[in-house]
C-alpha cells in the first residue's frame, strides 16, 4: 500500500500519466519501468526497430511462459496438499493452457491494448494469451517473482478462475486438437506406433500425432484412447511453444494447398479443353450436316430440272 502511494506521488512528476493508470487498473500497482510493459503488448507484426534490433513481445512471452508455470505450480502445490504429481500437473496445465490465458487476457482488458498489424496470419490465433504471458514476463523483470505470484493470486485466481472447479474438470485434448485442426484446416492423423506389455503384463499402447505429415507429440497409455489423449496433449503444447514445429506444419500445409490448387487448375484446364473439343466436333458435325443438306437440295433441283426437260 505504501509503495503504491509513493509511486502515485512520483507519477505527478511524469509527463505521460495515462499508461501508468492503464496498467494500474490491470495490475493493482504502478509500473516502475513502463517501457517493458509497453513492449509486452507489442506483437511481432508491429515490431519496432531500436538500435538495429526489432523489439516486440516474443522474448517476454518466452520468459513469462516459464515464470507463469512456476507461479501456478507454486500456488497449486500449496493449495492441494497431499495430492499426487499427476493431479498437480493436470491442474496446472488446465490453468496455463492457451484457451484459458486468452480468456484471462480478455477479462482484464489486455486484448484491447495489444498493438498488432491487421495483416496478422492464423499463426496469431493465440495472440491475447501470448500477450498475457509477456505481461507476466514484464512483471517479473520490473518487480520480481513475488509480484508475479501476488498478481496471479489476487488479480486472477479467485476472481476469474475457480481453482477447485478447474481441478476437477476433465480436458479432452483429442477433441481440442481436432477442433483446432478443423478450424485452421490442418490435416492430422492419430497413428498407433507401438504396443507392448508392462511389468505386470498389462497392454501399453503408444500413439503419435501426425500434422500435415510432420511428426507431432507421442503418448502412452493402457488404452488406445488414453495414449491418444497423452499424444494430443503434448501436440497442443508443441503448437503453443515449439516454433520449429509450428513453422514446419505451416510450410507443409502451404505446400499441400499449393499442390491441390495446381491440380484443380489442371483439371479445370482439361475440362475446358474437353469442352472446346466437343464444341469443335459439334461444329464439324453441323458443317457436315449443312453440306449434306446443300448437296441434297442441289440433287433435287437437278432432278426436277431434268424432269421438266
Amino acid at each position: 500500500m505504501l509503495a503504491n502511494i509513493t509511486d502515485r506521488i512520483r507519477l505527478f512528476f511524469r509527463k505521460e500519466k495515462e499508461p501508468y493508470f492503464r496498467f494500474y487498473r490491470i495490475l493493482g500497482f504502478y509500473p516502475h519501468n513502463i517501457e517493458i510493459y509497453k513492449q509486452a503488448l507489442l506483437h511481432k507484426s508491429s515490431s519496432v526497430k531500436t538500435q538495429g534490433k526489432l523489439i516486440n513481445n516474443e522474448r517476454l512471452e518466452f520468459l513469462g511462459d516459464a515464470i507463469l508455470d512456476a507461479v501456478v505450480a507454486d500456488i497449486v502445490y500449496k493449495k492441494f496438499e497431499g495430492k499426487r504429481e499427476g493431479f498437480l500437473t493436470n491442474t496446472r496445465s488446465k490453468i496455463v493452457q492457451r484457451e484459458t490465458l486468452n480468456n484471462l487476457a480478455i477479462n482484464i482488458g489486455l486484448d484491447k491494448l495489444i498493438k498488432y498489424s491487421s495483416k496478422q496470419s492464423s499463426h496469431n490465433s493465440y495472440m491475447s494469451g501470448n500477450a498475457f504471458e509477456a505481461l507476466i514476463g514484464a512483471i517479473y523483470l520490473d518487480r520480481g517473482y513475488n509480484a508475479c505470484k501476488k498478481f496471479m493470486e489476487e488479480r486472477i485466481i479467485g476472481k476469474y478462475i475457480n481453482i477447485d472447479k478447474i481441478s476437477r474438470k476433465e480436458v479432452n485434448f483429442k477433441s481440442k486438437l481436432i477442433e483446432w485442426s478443423q478450424k485452421n484446416k490442418f490435416e492430422i492423423e492419430f497413428r498407433l506406433i507401438g504396443q507392448s506389455l508392462d511389468e505386470s503384463q498389462n497392454p501399453v499402447f503408444e500413439t503419435q500425432i501426425i500434422v500435415e505429415n510432420v511428426p507431432g507429440g507421442s503418448g502412452k497409455g493402457y488404452s488406445k484412447k488414453e495414449s491418444q489423449q497423452a499424444a494430443a496433449h503434448l501436440t497442443m503444447s508443441m503448437i503453443k511453444k515449439d516454433s520449429i514445429f509450428i513453422d514446419a506444419i505451416f510450410a507443409a500445409k502451404n505446400e499441400r494447398e499449393s499442390i491441390n490448387k495446381q491440380s484443380e487448375n489442371n483439371i479445370t484446364e482439361s475440362t475446358e479443353t474437353q469442352i472446346e473439343e466437343e464444341y469443335r466436333f459439334d461444329s464439324i458435325e453441323e458443317t457436315f450436316s449443312d453440306e449434306e443438306k446443300i448437296i441434297s437440295e442441289a440433287e433435287e433441283a437437278a432432278f426436277a430440272a431434268e424432269k421438266n426437260e
